[in-house]
């Protein structure tokens, strides 16, 4: 008898005391597919209207030089499994059910790949039609799978108005009941436009939809509350940035998810959206949590130094231009103390400032715990089963007032860095192996978390799943 391999995944799995779900796996799309239902949705135009839009210039096609000339960065290739049985799982919902085993996986919330920049296209026609389509597409792709994955609705944010109709669509039409959304809109500057709006691909500001967006995106956070839906963000900052560089991918792929999960976090937290919106949950994936816990104590130290009234300490007039005078005359050179009236003008002047001084004050905070109840319980961060700072997430004795931030396993299948699906719960748990992290935080990293970042709004989102009664307890809601 010829026995059967057993994957690290699969025998890690089999000693843990809970279920593992994967909060980031991948799917990759059947384009011919995809695009017939793009033309159920649109018509022929509109997937005419794909097809032949611009990407411009393929760096590949370009000498390095060129590349400089242009300002084209290099963009990924080769971005999909490099093996013939993984490449498959990645396209064929039947065989990754098969695999879930194998996998040591037990449930997989799946991101689509093409999808995932169809809520940036500029065409607002298209980019309308394309997430309709692949969310029709992806609904029939995993319905009868449904114990096992779920798959992420695609909505995009140019409004407020799109982003509601789409999200009601999935939810109501189509039963879907996770979203998510690109971390920031491309604005046009209104003034370059103005004078030259052939240049509103170059000349740009992000709309990250919290601080200083465009619109009031409250009706669309209210509706994500109505409807019990969580928002994950799966953007990158390729090509952003200091992520331009014309002959190295890994240079420009470094990085680029947590850069712009900093910036939608930033502008959640500043505008003041988790203070309005208590219960809505937010998760920022394939970027680790190691951003996340800078930002954290970050906010918290410039909140005790800048926020509230701390702003107000540092205002010259405040100073005494006695005692300045008296320090001047005793320390200063010469030449200071011969031009006292100058220097003490200088030091103590009035400086313009913006209203509002606290830079906080959307987040309504009085007591620096505040910080930490605001960003905590609300934020999750998806993190590949290679990455060891994860485990940074768990470290109640660095990370302030004790927290332990929301870190989720994300398997990432279905692209390039996952060179064997069979072995990505097994490559995680090595932070237990190495006692990087322990089991019970192995068990939030792999299962808790997920439960709750999806559970606390939506207790009925493991209903019918095969983590269903594991789910329920962890919730602590009837079922169990």
């Amino acid at each position: 008898m010829v026995k059967t391999h057993v994957s690290r995944s699969a025998t890690v799995r089999a000693r843990l005391s809970h279920p593992v779900i994967d909060a980031d796996g991948h799917f990759l799309e059947v384009t011919p597919i995809l695009m017939d239902y793009l033309e159920k949705v649109g018509g022929a135009d509109m997937v005419k209207r794909y097809t032949s839009r611009g990407f411009g210039p393929n760096p590949f096609q370009m000498s390095i030089a060129e590349r400089r000339d242009n300002g084209t960065h290099v963009r990924a290739w080769w971005y999909m499994p490099g093996n013939t049985r993984d490449r498959a799982t990645a396209s064929l919902p039947r065989l990754l059910n098969e695999r879930m085993e194998e996998l040591g996986m037990d449930f997989s919330v799946l991101y689509g790949t093409i999808g995932l920049a169809a809520s940036s296209l500029r065409d607002d026609d298209l980019r309308r039609a394309f997430c309709r389509a692949v969310n029709i597409y992806q609904a029939d792709l995993f319905r009868e799978f449904a114990d096992r994955m779920t798959p992420v609705a695609i909505i995009p944010m140019h409004t407020p108005e799109e982003a509601i109709d789409e999200l009601e669509y999935v939810v109501h039409t189509l039963g879907l009941k996770a979203a998510v959304i690109s971390a920031s809109v491309l604005r046009p500057v209104p003034a370059v436009h103005r004078a030259h709006p052939d240049l509103d691909g170059y000349a740009y500001k992000l709309d990250t939809f919290g601080l200083d967006s465009e619109y009031d995106y409250d009706p669309f956070w209210a509706k994500c509350v109505e409807l019990r839906v969580p928002i994950s963000s799966h953007a990158n900052g390729h090509g952003w940035g200091s992520r331009q560089s014309p002959s190295n991918y890994v240079y420009n792929q470094i990085g680029k998810f947590a850069v712009f999960g900093d910036a939608f976090c930033k502008a959640l937290f500043l505008g003041g959206v988790t203070r309005r919106f208590p219960t809505l949950n937010f998760a920022f994936m394939e970027g680790g949590v190691g951003w996340a816990c800078t930002l954290y104590s970050e906010l918290l130290s410039k909140w005790t130094k800048r926020g509230g009234s701390s702003i107000r300490d540092l205002d010259p007039l405040n100073m005494d231009r006695e005692l300045m005078s008296e320090l001047v005359t005793r320390y200063g050179e010469e030449g200071l103390q011969t031009r006292m009236d100058e220097v003490l003008t200088d030091i103590l002047r009035e400086q313009p400032h913006p209203e509002p001084l606290d830079d906080f004050s959307a987040c309504g905070i009085e007591r620096a715990e505040q910080v930490r109840d605001l960003f905590v319980p609300r934020f999750y961060f998806g993190c590949e089963g290679d990455d060891p700072m994860a485990a940074w997430a768990f470290n109640a004795k660095a990370n302030p007032f004790g927290a332990r931030l929301g870190a989720l396993f994300g398997s990432d299948i279905g692209h390039w860095d996952v060179p064997d699906m069979a072995d990505t719960v097994g490559e995680a748990y090595e932070m237990v192996e190495k006692e990087l992290i322990s089991e019970e935080d192995f068990r939030d990293f792999s299962f808790a978390n997920c439960v709750r970042l999806y559970g606390e709004m939506n207790p009925d989102f493991y209903k019918g799943t095969r983590v269903e009664a594991e789910a329920a307890r962890e919730l602590g809601t009837s079922g169990a």
